[in-house]
């Protein structure tokens, strides 16, 4: 009775030792390693932006995901996000971060591979790019700047609309 709640549950896929998902068809998806790309962080009016005056700064954040084949299965995909607080016209910081990483995904279907790269590659790069975000505003003298949940899937959609996807490639 377990083991067939068990193979109901985890469906057509399994894990191997490295944890890659394998499913029955031989697809499998892996991230052979994820890094800081380019990062800078800047308080051009330190220390005067450091006392805590009035209501707090305007934060605008952008967010970018774009994605290069290195090899036949390999991609390279990286997350950037922007964020610059302003008090008024003067900047209190700004921040800018490019994380990336290499996934390996073989034996997907042509037609699930695009959303695959550009959806949840940066779903699961987004958490570590986050926290060295939070850290950077916070050794800068900040709170720390904890951004809100991405949705991957809308923004993937909105570029579809924009048409800055093109189909078939990455």
């Amino acid at each position: 009775m377990a083991e067939e709640q068990n193979e109901a549950t985890t469906g057509a896929s399994e894990q191997t030792e490295n944890g890659a998902a394998v499913e029955e068809n031989g697809a499998s998806f892996r991230i052979l390693g994820q890094y800081l790309k380019d990062h800078s962080f800047e308080n051009p009016n330190a220390p005067a932006s450091l006392n805590p005056e009035g209501e707090g700064p305007n934060i605008d954040i952008s967010v970018n995901v774009n994605a290069n084949v290195l090899a036949e299965d390999t991609y390279e995909v990286e997350l950037a996000l922007q964020a610059k607080a302003l008090n008024g016209d003067q900047t209190v910081f700004a921040a800018e971060l490019l994380y990336a990483g290499v996934f390996q995904v073989e034996n997907f279907p042509e037609e699930n591979l695009q959303p695959l790269i550009l959806i949840e590659c940066p779903r699961l790069l987004f958490p570590f790019a986050r926290q060295i975000l939070a850290s950077a505003t916070r050794d800068g003298g900040f709170p720390p700047l904890l951004i809100d949940p991405i949705d991957f899937a809308g923004l993937y959609q909105q570029k579809m609309a924009e048409g800055e996807v093109g189909s078939g490639t990455a």
